[in-house]
């Protein structure tokens, strides 16, 4: 009695078993998920139109031509938003490596630079973003000095900078401190000075690491533009309270808040995609 023989390109019974078992499986979760999805967001839209309140909060925040009435003053404001995210991003970088790199020098005669550096990042970590934007947007103009910004923009600029400043120094930082010191030493064994040695082998591999971090940072930097409303810049929040203002109607505000999500939405999808890259290189053994 033969048996039959599997030629190599052909599956075997337990492969083709295994296979359908696994489809079964996803279409399974993929029908259980569709469903619960369909009744969690079916009774949350259930419980909000069967409100008492619904037809209130319909005229006041969805209304049509409010929307349509506010959308072109918003959006203009809102490119100034995105005007100060370009200008304070660039910025950002620039000053964050800078004290990240400070705070990583050892010499005995550089401690003045590293103290400067700790003490940077431990104030305006610690100074709400908000607060830090009314201190430097009424403040520098009350000290009256020769050259120093007046316009409420740049100063709001320059507020946001210095509280992004000292998160992202330390997302820089955590990024050179997760290099392993055999890769400095294997460096150095090759001729390379202390600051050859982290600028060709250690600040590459660090900034590969922290683009993540770094562009959640910066999808919050998108939103804290909208607080340099506070000193009169005229943006997309400021548009939306002054059409509410005179309308009484909130309508606007979900204008500047659609504008905001179609932005930072990408942001957030494009962070996910390079952290599951990442981690797919570490664990294929990449750095």
């Amino acid at each position: 009695m033969t048996t039959p023989v599997t030629k190599a390109w052909e599956k075997s019974p337990r492969q083709l078993e295994r296979e359908r078992l696994r489809r079964r499986g996803a279409v399974r979760s993929g029908t259980t998920a569709a469903v619960s999805t369909v009744v969690v967001f079916g009774l949350a839209g259930w419980l909000i139109l069967s409100s008492p309140g619904w037809p209130n909060v319909k005229a006041t925040f969805f209304s049509w031509s409010e929307f349509t009435g506010a959308f072109p003053d918003v959006l203009s404001g809102f490119w100034l938003n995105v005007r100060m995210f370009l200008i304070a991003e660039p910025i950002i970088l620039v000053v964050g490596l800078a004290v990240a790199l400070a705070r990583g020098v050892k010499s005995p005669a550089f401690f003045p630079v590293r103290a400067l550096a700790v003490a940077y990042t431990d104030v305006f970590r610690g100074i709400p973003t908000i607060l830090l934007v009314y201190l430097v947007g009424f403040g520098v103009p009350a000290l009256e000095l020769s050259g120093t910004p007046s316009s409420p923009m740049a100063l709001g600029v320059i507020a946001l900078v210095l509280s992004y400043g000292s998160y992202v120094a330390e997302v820089f930082r955590a990024g050179i401190e997760s290099i392993h010191p055999s890769q400095r030493a294997a460096a150095r064994s090759l001729g390379l000075s202390q600051a050859q040695s982290l600028r060709h082998v250690v600040l590459p591999q660090a900034v590969r690491r922290v683009v993540p971090p770094l562009l959640n940072d910066f999808a919050s930097l998108q939103k804290d533009t909208a607080l340099v409303s506070v000193l009169g810049v005229i943006e997309a929040l400021r548009q939306a309270q002054i059409h509410q203002a005179e309308t009484f109607n909130y309508t606007p505000y979900l204008a500047a808040a659609l504008l905001f999500v179609l932005l930072t939405v990408p942001m957030a999808r494009f962070t996910d995609w390079l952290a599951a890259r990442a981690e797919g290189r570490r664990a294929s053994g990449g750095r």
